[in-house]
């Protein structure tokens, strides 16, 4: 499957992919550790996925596991995730050349 064909969400410490055209359930995986509240932040062909301290790698496509990082010491709460690849993907990037180019 595509990755321009998914959108991912996050309930608890259970993440799905879904078909972004029909809604159907792709993959789903729970997280082994943590609990609460789950940050998801598409990096490339990774999903990273930070639940309650862990951190979580999984691929994208089929949702299978990484790797993972228990972040001993770094408490809990709301994650903040950043990547430069997850900061634009191509579509969005052709979209904001789209608009500069509009505003011309």
């Amino acid at each position: 499957m595509n990755l321009d064909d998914l959108v991912f969400t996050a309930f608890n410490k259970r993440v799905a992919a879904l078909h972004r055209d029909t809604g159907e359930i792709i993959w789903q995986w729970t997280a082994p550790s943590g609990e609460t509240y789950a940050s998801l932040l598409l990096d490339g062909d990774r999903l990273i996925v930070c639940v309650h301290g862990y951190m979580y790698a999984l691929e994208a496509a089929t949702g299978r596991p990484l790797w993972s990082n228990a972040m001993k010491g770094f408490g809990f709460g709301v994650a903040s995730l950043a990547s430069v690849r997850g900061s634009l993907s191509s579509s969005a990037q052709l979209l904001n050349s789209a608009a500069e180019s509009a505003a011309r």
